[in-house]
């Protein structure tokens, strides 16, 4: 078993995680199914014996999650009464034509707006999807609760209660985006979510998920979010995240797809928000011809540390996958880029390229990159590297000739600098919304 901190070690989560869950709804529901509540029950136990992962463990040597193990989390918190006009609009600057809005991990309906999406497609809550005993969602949670993951994974496992579901049948395209908006909200406590959510798109289907995360208020909560994605033969998933959480908040997410073949996925993650943020995905091409791009963005300032970590597995030949990563770091800052490509034996033809670049804007700012092939056939052509630095010297002085103060000089080029990464979203109408985010964090800056 890999070395972590075991859950009941000093400084290592504290009594009332494991207390929480037994007094729950997760272990206490009368009418969930004996199959899934002993699928959560085990989970626990596992969970129990796993604890968090320390720095000790490979994929998280660079992030240490010592801060969460000692809070006092609330694992059941109360309803919180959020209003429609508390929400803010994100896509293209108004309310979304289809939007489904999360509070603290549950679905919340009177806060939704979701129109008809056309014949067979489901947009609708977990709870409601186990509810309704929907064939393929059962066999498809299934699935992947008998698969092994990390203890953050099994920890979701546990709980199991809400998150979205996403159906698109096959040869069925979406034209409208759907919006994903995730609130989190403070308390006494802080609060402890864990959303589970599913997206199964079927054969030749095309669909576009706008995924948001928001705080609305100051205090720390901890989100920890699994999202399992399934995309069928000539599938094609565009996903855009944005994270812009409280700033006292803990985010990590795992995003698990399987492409099968001639499948496309299009991810693009923008990381704004929390002190501990991480952003985890696991990829598995499949079928032949698949393919991803997983590209991604973020700012981050003061104590915050941001973690990308990335997994993409070439299972069948002819598959390729990019990936570039994109960040600008400021005060104390740290950022994480763990970048892994297996190509397996019989994957010949394989094309896979990855890429992880840092500005630095302060002294005290540091960056973590860990770029890794692991290639066990012979027929590929495959590439990493990682760069980090300064702003160009030689830049900012012939913008500064040329009139520009400095302050405005600085912008243009971080700006110009993560463009490369936000031009490559896939939905055009987000791109602008991206770039004012980044002449917002630039002009708050409190530095040169």
């Amino acid at each position: 078993m890999p070395d972590l901190i075991p859950i009941s070690s000093p400084g290592a989560a504290p009594a009332d995680w494991l207390a929480g869950w037994r007094t729950g709804p997760a272990a206490t529901a009368s009418e969930t199914p004996e199959w899934l509540q002993s699928a959560r029950s085990a989970a626990a136990g596992n969970f129990e014996r796993m604890g968090l992962p320390s720095r000790r463990v490979e994929d998280w040597r660079y992030t240490s999650l010592a801060s969460l193990a000692e809070q006092n989390l609330d694992w059941s918190p109360p309803s919180v009464d959020v209003t429609r006009e508390s929400l803010p609009a994100l896509v293209f600057g108004r309310e979304a034509d289809c939007r489904l809005v999360l509070v603290n991990g549950e679905v919340r309906p009177n806060l939704s707006s979701i129109p008809n999406l056309g014949d067979g497609v489901v947009l609708t809550s977990l709870s409601n999807a186990l509810g309704e005993d929907d064939d393929r969602v059962l066999r498809f949670l299934r699935q992947r609760l008998a698969e092994d993951g990390s203890s953050l994974k099994i920890l979701n496992d546990s709980w199991l209660l809400d998150g979205y579901v996403l159906i698109v049948p096959d040869d069925t395209t979406i034209d409208m985006p759907i919006e994903i908006l995730s609130v989190g909200t403070g308390g006494v406590r802080p609060p402890a979510y864990q959303p589970r959510n599913l997206v199964i798109a079927g054969r030749r289907s095309h669909v576009t998920i706008v995924e948001y995360h928001i705080g609305l208020c100051i205090g720390s909560y901890f989100a920890n979010i699994v999202t399992d994605i399934d995309v069928g033969p000539e599938a094609i998933v565009r996903h855009c995240k944005v994270q812009d959480e409280s700033k006292e908040a803990i985010h990590l997410a795992l995003y698990s797809a399987r492409l099968d073949s001639s499948a496309q996925l299009d991810s693009f993650s923008f990381t704004l928000g929390s002190r501990i943020s991480r952003n985890e995905l696991r990829v598995r091409l499949e079928g032949l011809g698949a393919y991803c791009r997983l590209n991604g963005a973020y700012l981050v300032r003061e104590n915050q540390h941001c973690d990308h970590t990335s997994v993409v597995s070439h299972a069948s030949p002819e598959t390729s996958s990019d990936q570039l990563y994109k960040g600008v770091l400021d005060g104390q800052a740290s950022g994480v880029y763990q970048g892994k490509v297996v190509v397996h034996a019989d994957a010949q033809k394989v094309e896979a390229h990855q890429m992880s670049r840092a500005l630095l804007l302060s002294e005290t700012s540091e960056v973590s990159t860990k770029p890794e092939l692991k290639i066990h056939a012979d027929d590929v052509q495959c590439s990493h590297g990682a760069t980090a630095g300064e702003l160009d010297a030689e830049a900012l002085f012939y913008l500064r000739s040329r009139g520009i103060p400095e302050i405005r000089a600085r912008q243009l080029l971080v700006e110009a600098f993560l463009n490369e990464a936000i031009d490559a979203v896939a939905l055009a109408g987000m791109r602008l919304p991206l770039e004012q985010n980044v002449v917002r964090w630039m002009a708050e800056r409190s530095g040169p």
